[in-house]
């Protein structure tokens, strides 16, 4: 048992932080402060400052230590005394332990901000020295070390019966909230009872959890604080607890008015946003008129301001944020700036696209437009891309980088009321009339049924190619029609026309010469359908 109490004894004087509240030690001590200052099992004593002879007061400390490492246990049952003694010419008080001198305090080692008496400042002393002695006294016990086995086992079996509870508690809640899904019989819609009663669960069951680890926490503290070996560490797990309780709540009352802050300049923005909503949706309904805004680009001009306004916004809340000056929140915010900065070059490519072609209202949603290889009816305009909705009923998304890089057939611009033109074509050799070709892709346009025929159809003779003659015709669609649907009738009727005045589409191309030439007599210019002009007299 001596050599036990002699070994324990060396950590009588340690070097940790003070954190009881004492007189005569300092309470944020700096390192000449820590080795000038006696501590029993990490918590301080006294700090000595006077210097008798040439012992400075580092070495009275180191003295100290070397007495503690030599008293016995049975020194350690007789309580501390004070005796009054003078040194070096000075008053002092000398604490004793079973008659052996321990300490030497002298008025030299008050300080004058602790407005304390020797007498006064000695006995704080000894109060101090006598709760340690008492306390390994105590724990030093056979009786006392037994008790504190059984506390510490009966300590465990509650802990884990709470784990158990709350694991039991946990499947309990899931079967509860399973039960009422199942059964429907929650004021809260089904298809949200599903995903609220998930959300319930795990919420519940990281209660459980954080409670556990709080368990645990409280347990070991306590078991700690039994033994004289790790009575240490219960006390600094309770100090820090309290520690680390204190400076969240000094935290959060200190960000209130911030965050109230914070809060204003939300609510300011957030009305100017719906006043500015109020006026761009007169806007877009007609009944306002703003120089540069046109009703097709409101929904990007909104977006556009709520943008500027809520950076705006954030960069006048950013200073008030809690933690907005700590070096964390600044390398997150380079860490997330830079992230950014190397990944939005194409998306940045791709918006600014978008931002031209809303702008330029080179096409709007409900336009037939044809980009590229795809054609069709525009769905959405976005940020990023274009979606078209082809004939086959696809729907291709075209990223606004490659429409604006390309070119943009609009079919529908010229159109408001939504018709839409229709040009086909067709090749025809040279012995066929150009006159009758005309009337023929006339009368095939005339019988189709989705053609507005207030707008009469045009024919047009695009080349006089090697072996044939392009020809094109052009009409207009009447609102709602499908390009698709007109395209594939109107092709219909110009194949049963040709097949009915016996005029074949199919072009020639010649492998030699003919005998006879290629042309169409004068007699035959105007063969059916085609009419002679009206001779006007």
């Amino acid at each position: 048992m001596n050599k036990i109490l002699l070994i324990l004894l060396t950590c009588f004087i340690g070097a940790l932080t003070f954190t009881a509240v004492a007189a005569e030690p300092r309470q944020q001590p700096s390192e000449q402060e820590r080795a000038r200052t006696v501590y029993i099992f990490h918590q301080p004593i006294v700090m000595l400052q006077a210097k008798f002879g040439l012992t400075t007061p580092e070495e009275r400390v180191l003295r100290i230590r070397n007495t503690l490492r030599h008293f016995t246990e049975a020194d350690l049952r007789e309580p501390l005394k004070i005796v009054p003694v003078t040194r070096y010419n000075q008053h002092g008080r000398l604490i004793v332990m079973n008659g052996k001198p321990l300490m030497l305090l002298a008025q030299a080692d008050l300080d004058e901000g602790d407005d304390l008496t020797l007498d006064q400042a000695a006995q704080r002393v000894l109060i101090r020295m006598e709760a340690q002695r008492t306390a390994l006294r105590d724990q030093y016990d056979t009786g006392w070390l037994a008790l504190s086995a059984l506390k510490t086992a009966a300590g465990l079996v509650g802990l884990l019966l709470f784990w158990y509870g709350a694991y039991r508690s946990w499947r309990g809640v899931r079967r509860y909230y399973r039960r009422r899904i199942i059964e429907n019989r929650s004021w809260v819609p089904h298809r949200w009872r599903r995903f609220i009663g998930a959300v319930e669960t795990r919420l519940y069951a990281f209660l459980m959890i954080l409670l556990s680890i709080l368990a645990l926490y409280v347990w070991l503290s306590w078991v700690f604080s039994l033994f004289p070996w790790t009575r240490v560490w219960g006390e600094s797990l309770g100090d820090w607890s309290v520690r680390v309780l204190r400076e969240i709540a000094l935290s959060v009352v200190s960000a209130l008015p911030g965050l109230l802050i914070v809060m204003v300049i939300v609510l300011i923005t957030a009305f100017i946003l719906k006043l500015l909503k109020v006026v761009l949706n007169q806007v877009e309904a007609g009944r306002l008129q703003l120089p540069g805004i046109h009703p097709e680009t409101v929904g990007a001009t909104r977006k556009l301001i709520s943008v500027v306004v809520w950076l705006f916004a954030l960069s006048a809340a950013y200073p008030f944020l809690p933690g907005a000056n700590s070096l964390a929140f600044k390398g997150i915010s380079v860490f997330f700036g830079l992230m950014l900065t190397l990944g939005s070059a194409g998306v940045m490519n791709h918006a600014m696209s978008g931002l031209v072609l809303i702008y330029s209202r080179a096409l709007r949603k409900g336009d037939v437009i044809r980009v590229a290889d795809n054609e069709g009816l525009v769905s959405e305009i976005g940020m990023l891309a274009t979606k078209i909705i082809t004939r086959e009923n696809y729907v291709v998304t075209v990223p606004n980088a490659v429409v604006v890089s390309g070119k943009i057939t609009n079919l529908s611009a010229q159109n408001p009321d939504g018709g839409i033109n229709l040009t086909v074509g067709v090749t025809i050799g040279y012995d066929t009339p150009w006159r009758q070709v005309h009337a023929m892709l006339e009368l095939a346009a005339k019988r189709a049924k989705g053609v507005d025929l207030s707008q009469p159809p045009l024919v047009r003779q695009l080349g006089l190619m090697d072996w044939y003659i392009s020809y094109e015709l052009q009409v207009r669609l009447l609102p709602g029609q499908s390009l698709a649907m007109a395209r594939n009738e109107l092709h219909s009727h110009i194949q049963d026309v040709f097949n009915e005045f016996n005029v074949q589409i199919m072009s020639p191309n010649f492998v030699m010469q003919p005998k006879g030439s290629v042309m169409v007599a004068k007699e035959n210019w105007y063969t059916a359908p085609a009419s002679p002009p009206v001779q006007r007299e």
